[in-house]
């Protein structure tokens, strides 16, 4: 089977599962608060379990200072992708409202609900070691300065306001995170959690809760596709951009970046580096609808990108895996 046609398959079995959540959203089997349930199952649980339990079973802290090349392209990235969406909202004049979306389409992709499970179809769990890199570089920019953006973009507020807006500091340490630092902890004072055999139930319950992740992720993607309606997507100036700024511009970003740092002589595996490009083209965040909403600004604009993103990731996910599989 070639690399095209088990990228094809895997992003086919991923769609079959957002499927199954769209039709049976659509079909009333899933009630209006089956999608928060399953939200915070994932947020609050199985992710916080998935990524404490694979950090403790992948890495070593002789393998984690390795991975450390992961976070400077990432943080690298996104420090470009600011620029880039900043200057790009100057220029075609974004109205207020947008701005914040916009700027965050560009720059924060969707790494807990699709970037997750599409990297364990494409790659498997030995890929898992560096999409946790590029998960917590998009964490903590979400949380800082995208958060402020879009709180700063907040139509309603006058400018002397603005000066003074802030974020929720405690959004910086979600529980998926705060379950990666954990296990930080348990590597660096070399607790041997995982290789206690008296302890292997709790390894155990730890791998069935996190199983849960890639089924439930997906299945609550195809909730909130039902519920924002495929017929609400539109291809307007603002979207079309930053739809380019997704797909494109983010993951050439960090491809330009370790593409520089190997031709400086830091070399980087190919499965690091086709993992980070991947994650860099993950679809839009599923928060920014909330985040507008809280801000005042263009909900209906926030819920097309991410939608049209979601739809369309399809489509480039299988032409990304070809561009990437010389990186192998």
């Amino acid at each position: 089977m070639t690399a095209l046609s088990t990228s094809i398959q895997s992003v086919l079995t991923i769609v079959l599962l957002i499927v199954v959540g769209y039709v049976l959203r659509r079909q009333g089997r899933f009630d209006d608060q089956f999608g928060k349930t399953i939200s915070d199952l994932l947020m609050k649980i199985a992710l916080p379990a998935s990524i404490f339990i694979s950090v403790l079973q992948r890495l070593t802290l002789d393998k984690l200072v390795s991975l450390s090349s992961g976070l400077v392209y990432g943080f690298g990235a996104v420090i470009l992708g600011y620029l880039i969406a900043f200057l790009l909202v100057w220029l075609l004049k974004v109205r207020p409202g947008r701005r914040g979306t916009f700027i965050n389409m560009f720059v924060n992709a969707n790494t807990i609900f699709i970037g997750l499970p599409l990297n364990l179809a494409l790659f498997g769990d030995k890929a898992v070691p560096y999409f946790l890199m590029y998960y917590v570089v998009n964490t903590v920019s979400t949380w800082t300065v995208g958060a402020f953006i879009m709180a700063w973009d907040d139509p309603t507020q006058k400018k002397s306001e603005k000066s003074s807006t802030g974020f929720n500091w405690k959004k910086l340490l979600p529980a998926p995170l705060v379950g990666f630092l954990v296990a930080l902890v348990f590597l660096l004072l070399k607790i041997p959690f995982i290789h206690v055999g008296w302890l292997s139930f709790a390894v155990n319950a730890l791998d069935y809760v996190g199983s849960l992740v890639t089924p439930l992720s997906l299945i609550y993607i195809g909730i909130i596709l039902a519920d924002a309606g495929l017929k609400a997507i539109r291809f307007d100036r603002d979207t079309i951009v930053a739809l380019i700024g997704r797909f494109v511009i983010a993951p050439a970003l960090i491809a330009g970046l370790i593409l520089l740092g190997m031709h400086a002589g830091f070399n980087v595996p190919g499965l690091e580096a086709q993992t980070l490009i991947i994650q860099a083209a993950a679809p839009g965040l599923a928060v920014l609808p909330i985040l507008a909403t809280e801000a005042h600004a263009d909900v209906e604009y926030a819920t097309n990108v991410v939608t049209t993103s979601t739809v369309l990731f399809v489509v480039v996910v299988p032409i990304l895996m070809m561009l990437v599989q010389g990186l192998a």
